[in-house]
């Protein structure tokens, strides 16, 4: 019987690729077409039947548990809900795969309209496990991986439909932010960006 471990391994031997020696990121994990189309259409609409927050510059949606983006914290006063079913059917399957170690409890959903961005940031380390995955819907972006010190960034590539995991190294040394800007320019490549909509998935350290 396979492992989690080794199903991890057949989703990346059949759809994805490790970029780490590429790139010099320990810990980065991409899996192209991580889902299928259907499954894309479907998470979008189950999105779009959500009401938004508005409170960043971008609207977003908060699963499990809120984050408090100005205290950097979060604890047990701040779970809102279980997560649905529509999102606790891909935290079984990123467990199930090996990508977690532990079902992941708390999701956030990000919408991008072109011009809006994310400035360069590590996930709480005290907040969230030593996992983070997310899901790209709608449009591909360029997501910037900056070193903590700030002397190197490396442009990637995330495709609709993809899926990136942080760990390790991706997830602790180094930073991760997109543009604010309508388009990016990758590798002499303009990719003109639509409405993006992204899943994060994290597990909540509680004290």
């Amino acid at each position: 019987m396979a492992t989690a471990y080794d199903l991890f391994g057949e989703v990346l031997e059949e759809h994805g690729r490790n970029r780490n020696e590429e790139y010099n990121i320990g810990g980065l994990t991409y899996i192209p077409n991580f889902i299928t189309k259907a499954e894309h259409e479907y998470l979008l609409k189950q999105i779009d039947a959500q009401p938004w927050l508005d409170e960043l510059k971008r609207r977003v949606q908060h699963y499990g548990y809120k984050y408090d983006y100005k205290s950097h914290k979060i604890d047990q006063s701040m779970k809102i809900n279980n997560l649905p079913d529509w999102l606790q059917s891909f935290a079984e399957r990123l467990t199930e795969l090996g990508i977690f170690d532990v079902a992941p409890d708390q999701v956030i959903v990000n919408e991008y309209m072109p011009g809006q961005g994310i400035t360069s940031h590590i996930d709480c380390p005290p907040c969230f496990s030593d996992t983070i995955t997310s899901l790209s819907l709608g449009s591909e972006c360029v997501m910037n991986f900056t070193r903590k010190d700030d002397t190197e960034v490396i442009p990637y590539l995330l495709e609709v439909r993809s899926l990136i995991v942080l760990k390790d190294d991706a997830r602790y040394t180094w930073k991760h932010g997109i543009k604010h800007a309508k388009s990016d320019n990758y590798f002499g490549n303009k990719i003109m960006r639509k409405r993006r909509v992204s899943l994060t998935f994290r597990k909540v350290i509680l004290d």
